[in-house]
């Protein structure tokens, strides 16, 4: 019962987070090469092109992200299981880990860096959302390493 309770819930808020973090800093990256080129973009542009962006992105680009945070996340409870006291840390890296798991996977299999905002600088942040999402999970679950537990 603690997976419908506590882990999956904390995992959809990691998740939404995390996704809300990348589609931002991809968005904000993609608005920032346009002005690094003359194109002026007003506040109201920035913020049309941040929402049509999240709810293009969500389908593709949100499924990607569910998929590895879960992958991270089940692999890092397992670990966790053996290192107590590490959850948060573990978790933190797995966030990262799956995040350039992967932009790398996606960009070896397509030969191409399909989205924009992880170009450049672009794919720290979104190594940062996957951190924060790392970072939350671990925190809204506990590590999900109490006693007891069956994920």
């Amino acid at each position: 019962m603690s997976f419908l309770t506590r882990i999956l819930p904390s995992f959809l808020v990691s998740w939404l987070l995390t996704f809300t973090l990348a589609s931002l800093f991809h968005s904000q990256y993609v608005v920032n090469q346009l002005v690094n080129v003359g194109v002026v973009v007003g506040f109201n542009d920035r913020v049309n092109l941040t929402l049509e962006d999240w709810l293009g992105l969500l389908p593709t680009y949100g499924a990607i992200i569910a998929i590895a945070l879960a992958i991270a996340f089940l692999v890092t409870w397992l670990i966790a299981k053996k290192v107590k006291k590490q959850g948060a840390q573990l978790f933190v890296i797995a966030g990262i880990v799956a995040f350039a798991s992967a932009l790398i996977a996606i960009e070896s299999i397509m030969n191409i860096t399909i989205i924009a905002g992880a170009r450049g600088w672009g794919f720290y942040m979104q190594l940062l959302a996957g951190a924060v999402g790392g970072y939350v999970f671990a925190k809204l679950s506990n590590g999900c390493h109490s006693k007891n537990e069956i994920i």
